[in-house]
């Protein structure tokens, strides 16, 4: 379904280089539901922009449901469904309704299948009680829900989910959840999710790749990354660990004075 093969972006910023991503290489097979994790300019977002066909990468080569996405944009668009958190590809002054007819068109979905799907979805994720309101009007998750359902109107093989809890109280939260998990082990969907919610991992994931400075420092099970730091049990609290004991990280604490040695001062 994902193939990345020593995959690499760079960006000039103000005359330098900037290594966003480099050498990364991973395999996500069909049915799959993989978490993508690291923290604030890991290299997640540019490589998700680069499944998706947002952007080409500067080296290797990216391949998704046996497509190029940078060079078949087009063709992929009509085999995945892409949701960012933060941003909404619904239409703010229309009704919820409106958005998914428009959507229907765009994709070309047949009216009677598409009836059909948006019955289903307006069933699983409740959406009944505000197909006919503005989305402006709608809550945080009820747009999130919104948001779901039309990047599922066409029947996509992979789901691309970027944050798709930020923000939403703990009911909405446990509404979403549990409609991926049916999704994924229901309808054999493909999900890729990146996240900073680490309870999403741990309820939804069976495997995880951690991103660190654009390389790929783990691919597993979420038990396997436990048992990389002996005596933690909470993922957060591993993951913490991981990223403030590396190398390459700027959080990484500074190494212990030798016992007795005054600590340094800088006039």
């Amino acid at each position: 379904m994902i193939e990345a093969t020593a995959v690499g972006r760079t960006f000039r910023v103000r005359g330098s280089v900037v290594h966003a991503v480099r050498d990364l290489s991973f395999r996500i097979e069909a049915g799959e539901f993989v978490g993508c994790l690291g923290p604030n300019g890991a290299g997640k977002s540019t490589t998700i922009k680069m499944l998706t066909g947002i952007l080409a990468p500067t080296s290797g080569r990216v391949t998704v449901a046996g497509l190029d996405p940078s060079r078949r944009r087009t063709g992929l668009a009509r085999r995945i469904g892409v949701v960012f958190g933060q941003r909404t590809t619904l239409w703010w002054d229309l009704p919820l309704k409106d958005s998914f007819e428009l959507v229907r068109l765009l994709y070309k979905v047949d009216r009677e299948v598409f009836r059909r799907r948006l019955g289903e979805l307006a069933e699983l994720l409740d959406l009944g009680g505000f197909l006919a309101t503005p989305v402006r009007q709608l809550s945080l998750g009820q747009r999130m829900r919104g948001d779901i359902a039309a990047a599922l109107l066409h029947d996509p093989a992979l789901l691309v989910l970027d944050e798709p809890t930020i923000g939403l109280d703990v009911v909405s939260k446990a509404g979403v959840r549990d409609f991926l998990r049916r999704l994924n082990a229901e309808r054999g969907t493909t999900v890729l999710l990146t996240t900073h919610d680490l309870g999403d991992v741990e309820r939804l994931c069976r495997r995880v790749l951690l991103i660190d400075h654009g390389r790929l420092a783990f691919d597993g099970t979420v038990d396997d990354l436990r048992a990389l730091v002996p005596g933690e049990t909470s993922i957060e609290d591993v993951v913490a660990h991981l990223y403030l004991n590396s190398p390459a990280s700027p959080r990484t604490p500074p190494a212990p004075r030798p016992s007795g040695d005054p600590p340094s001062v800088t006039a």
